[in-house]
């Protein structure tokens, strides 16, 4: 079992799949260019919210962040007023959100730094300076988006900022950390990218090609030249190969810890699904991929299929007492590789030998 519904005490939510930016790594387009064509306009309402989420259940979180895998929460008609519900259920409660900050009004930034308090925080996902930032955060206007962390901070925000590395940019994390604290950022995370790792093709990759949305060509995404820049999980892909035989045999062999499970923390969809984490949702709806086709797929299906995942229209207890998350799941790990139904998805995030997403802090 990977938790029941008293044991959950942190939710990692999102809001919606609407996004202004078209970043060319993420699922939401076709390397930034059209948009992903398995993905409707998905949004949670407050009231989808207060209905999903009653004052009880919020009382027994720890912590609630908005995130995901295609949208940006300040694209969300009712971000705001759902933090604030929150936030009167549980002062001491820990909310966050990541975020490329190139929406809204400073108003509207300087009442969300009054809301969150002492307690939360704010990732700004800004990928260089002035002149760099739009190279990866396609359509994000680098004067909106730096106004409003203004304004955040100095409305009493604590702001963190995000910094992925890429060639076109390593040579300003020093002048970007420099700004950063210049500016009143409590943390600036600058991050070894994993995303030169082709999950399509089960690969490291050198490069990649964003469009935009016309289809035309835009930055030649590569990585750092600087080693200390790059992500160490990539580099190891050669001695796995060595030891395993294949990363594929890897996978099938790898013990898998599961990172939500100990987190006690739980994903929730703009559609208003329920699963384990932001991992296997975002597997559901891979823009090369039908959705139905795959072994995330498999096992909701086995386990009713996806509208018993629907807190919407059942509520998270209900979901969370699918025999998917009391032992199906779990189980699938034990499988004996991936093609016997061991979710490559696990294997990849949550194995032991192999952590591009942990080696991006390191």
């Amino acid at each position: 079992m990977i938790y029941k519904y008293e044991d959950v005490r942190a939710i990692h939510l999102e809001i919606t799949e609407k996004c202004q930016a078209a970043c060319p790594m993420c699922d939401r387009n076709v390397h930034g260019g059209k948009d992903n064509p398995n993905l409707g306009m998905h949004e949670l309402s407050l009231l989808d919210i207060q209905t999903m989420m009653p004052p009880h259940f919020v009382k027994q979180l720890e912590r609630i962040y908005m995130c995901g895998n295609f949208g940006d929460p300040i694209v969300a008609k009712d971000t705001l007023e759902v933090f604030q519900y929150f936030r009167s259920q549980k002062r001491e409660l820990t909310l966050g959100m990541n975020t490329n900050a190139g929406a809204k009004k400073p108003e509207w930034w300087r009442e969300l730094a009054k809301t969150l308090g002492n307690w939360s925080y704010v990732k700004f996902g800004f990928d260089g300076l002035a002149d760099t930032n739009h190279l990866y955060r396609q359509n994000v206007n680098w004067d909106i988006a730096w106004e409003n962390a203004v304004a955040f901070i100095e409305a009493g925000g604590k702001a963190h900022w995000d910094y992925l590395i890429f060639e076109h940019n390593e040579h300003q994390v020093e002048e970007a950390r420099a700004l950063a604290e210049k500016t009143g950022f409590k943390k600036f995370i600058p991050k070894k990218t994993g995303r030169f790792f082709s999950t399509m093709r089960q690969v490291k990759k050198d490069e990649h090609q964003a469009q935009n949305r016309k289809g035309s060509e835009t930055q030649l995404l590569q990585q750092p030249k600087e080693v200390k820049y790059q992500n160490k999980a990539l580099d190891k892909i050669k001695q796995i190969e060595t030891k395993h035989g294949s990363l594929e045999k890897y996978f099938d062999n790898v013990q898998i810890s599961c990172k939500v499970a100990e987190e006690k923390n739980m994903y929730v969809s703009a559609e208003g699904l329920i699963l384990p984490c932001c991992w296997v949702a975002g597997n559901m709806y891979k823009w090369w991929q039908k959705p139905g086709e795959n072994q995330v797929w498999e096992l909701l299906q086995q386990s009713g299929g996806k509208d018993e995942f629907n807190a919407k229209k059942h509520g998270i207890r209900y979901v969370l007492n699918n025999e998917y998350f009391s032992h199906r799941l779990v189980d699938s790990w034990s499988k004996p590789n991936t093609h016997a139904g061991k979710p490559m998805v696990c294997s990849q995030k949550c194995g032991k030998e192999f952590d591009a997403f942990a080696e991006q802090f390191k």
